[in-house]
């Protein structure tokens, strides 16, 4: 299914491609979701969501296949498994970032593909789903953003402290090539209710088909009713 979303945050074009091509500075503002490894341009980690009592936990990985800053486009590949086995999903993102006054417009498109419990829902849950979910993600990343006051992106402070060195030095900076993957320390993510967040068009299709089998067991109990009369 497609999905398509758009949100806007108040900084320019620019910090908005360091801010969201920082994987780790942005993943603690992504309800339910844990970061736990960074090699190069692919990541891992998992999504906890939950429905009622039912919990489910999806792991996986996700990599950049574009990165266009010329033009403020990223496409971004993620699959990710439940841990129970009970479904898997597989998304291509593309997010195109465009100007607008001292912010910036992002337009998200959604291709995704998913299997188990969750894919039940049904587009019109889903898309439901992933507009209050990105709701929750810019206002937590705008809070986060304000908390760093006059610095122009989350590295320009190592930018910074770089550059001091180098000319103290009097030789360019240069960072040590890391080898394999870095671990991520991240806090456990609460799970995302999906009843909490879908609201009434998830309750609608729990309680249609209860209301069939209530009807269903009413009138059966009225003609057996009758038969005893």
């Amino acid at each position: 299914m497609e999905l398509k979303s758009e949100f806007r945050v108040g900084i320019p074009v620019e910090q908005t491609w360091n801010t969201l091509t920082d994987v780790e500075f942005i993943a603690p503002c992504m309800p339910g979701a844990q970061l736990t490894e960074i090699d190069g341009d692919e990541f891992k980690g998992g999504v906890k969501i939950k429905v009622g009592p039912i919990t489910a936990q999806y792991k996986g990985s996700a990599r950049f296949v574009e990165l266009d800053e010329a033009n403020h486009r990223i496409v971004l590949e993620a699959t990710g498994r439940d841990s129970r086995g009970a479904g898997n999903a597989a998304a291509e993102v593309t997010a195109q970032m465009t100007p607008d006054g001292d912010g910036t417009v992002v337009s998200i498109t959604t291709d995704l593909k998913i299997t188990g419990k969750v894919a039940q829902f049904g587009r019109g849950v889903m898309a439901d789903v992933t507009e209050k979910l990105i709701g929750q993600f810019v206002s937590s990343l705008e809070e986060k953003l304000s908390q760093i006051g006059d610095q122009d992106d989350p590295g320009a402070e190592a930018d910074d402290a770089s550059a001091d060195d180098a000319e103290t030095t009097g030789e360019a900076a240069e960072t040590p090539a890391e080898s394999g993957p870095r671990q991520i320390e991240m806090a456990e993510p609460e799970p995302v209710d999906l009843l909490e967040t879908a609201g009434r068009p998830l309750l609608k299709r729990i309680l249609a088909p209860l209301a069939v089998v209530v009807f269903f067991l009413f009138n059966r109990r009225r003609r057996r009713k009758r038969r005893q009369g």
